[in-house]
C-alpha cells in the first residue's frame, strides 16, 4: 500500500484526490461499523458522501465549502443519528479537507505533505522500537497499555531527526531551530492522535478499528496520527501563506 500512496502523493492532483477519497470511504466504513451502523445504511452512506465531497473541495481550493459540509454533516448527525456518528464528521472530515488542501499548493504542497508524513512515520517507528527496547513506566495504561514514556521520548526524538533530514532534502536554506520546534509540536500532536484513537476504540469496545491490514488492524489504526496532525499543519500553512514550507 505504501508505494501506491507515495506515488499518489508525489503526482498530486487528481491522483492524490482519488487516494484521499478512497481513504475516506474506508475510514467512514470503519467508523460507521464501530457505531453499529455500517456504510450501507442511509446515515453511513451520507457520511461517506459528505466527507469525500469535503476532501475534494479542499483539493480544489475550496476548503471553506469543505468545512461547511463537515459542519452541516455534524449537526445533521447529532440531530438524527446520534453522538457517535456526529463525532466522526469532525474527526475524519477536518483531516480530509486539511490534507487535500495542503497537498494542492502548487509550490509547497508536495514538500509540506512529505514533511508531515515523514515525521509521523518516524514518530511511530521510534516510539515502537524504543518502547520495546527500553520499556519502563506506562503513559496511560487505562487507555493504551502498551505505550510507555520511553517510547514517547524515543518517538519524539526520531520525529525531530526525521524532520531535520526532510527539511534538508526538501528545501535549501532553513533554520534548524524552527524545524526542531515545529517537529516537537507536531510530534506531540502525532502521539496525542494515537492516544485519542486508542481512547475511541475503548469507547466503542473494540480492539482494532478494522481488519483491512493483516496484523495491523484497520486504516484508522494506521492513520490516527495523520488525522490529528493534518488539521494543525494546514492551519500553520494557512498562517504562513501559500507557497511557503511549514518550517520557514
Amino acid at each position: 500500500m505504501l508505494p501506491v500512496a507515495l506515488l499518489c502523493v508525489w503526482v498530486g492532483g487528481y491522483a492524490f484526490l482519488l487516494l484521499v477519497a478512497v481513504a475516506c470511504l474506508l475510514l467512514v466504513s470503519e467508523w460507521t461499523t464501530m457505531c453499529g451502523r455500517g456504510i450501507t445504511t442511509v446515515s453511513g452512506f451520507a457520511m461517506m458522501t459528505v466527507i469525500a465531497a469535503a476532501a475534494v473541495c479542499g483539493g480544489l481550493g475550496l476548503p471553506a465549502i469543505g468545512l461547511l459540509l463537515v459542519l452541516a454533516g455534524t449537526v445533521a448527525a447529532a440531530m438524527g443519528a446520534g453522538f457517535n456518528l456526529a463525532l466522526g464528521f469532525p474527526y475524519l472530515g477536518l483531516a480530509a479537507v486539511a490534507v487535500s488542501w495542503l497537498r494542492a499548493d502548487p509550490d509547497a504542497g508536495l514538500a509540506n505533505t512529505l514533511f508531515i508524513l515523514t515525521l509521523i512515520w518516524a514518530s511511530d517507528v521510534g516510539a515502537y522500537m524504543i518502547g520495546r527496547l527500553v520499556g519502563g513506566k506506562k503513559m496511560v495504561p487505562s487507555i493504551s497499555p502498551g505505550k510507555t514514556w520511553s517510547g514517547a521520548a524515543g518517538g519524539l526524538l526520531c520525529a525531530v531527526l526525521a524532520g531535520l533530514a526532510a527539511a534538508a532534502c526538501l528545501s535549501s536554506g532553513y533554520s534548524p531551530s524552527h524545524v526542531v520546534a515545529l517537529t516537537i509540536v507536531l510530534g506531540i500532536i502525532s502521539q496525542a492522535g494515537d492516544l485519542l484513537e486508542s481512547a475511541l476504540k475503548r469507547h466503542f469496545g473494540v480492539k482494532d478499528s478494522g481488519s483491512i491490514i493483516p496484523g495491523h488492524g484497520g486504516l484508522l489504526d494506521r492513520l490516527d496520527a495523520l488525522l490529528a496532525v493534518a488539521p494543525v499543519a494546514a492551519l500553520l500553512a494557512l498562517t504562513a501563506g501559500r507557497g511557503v514550507v511549514l518550517w520557514r
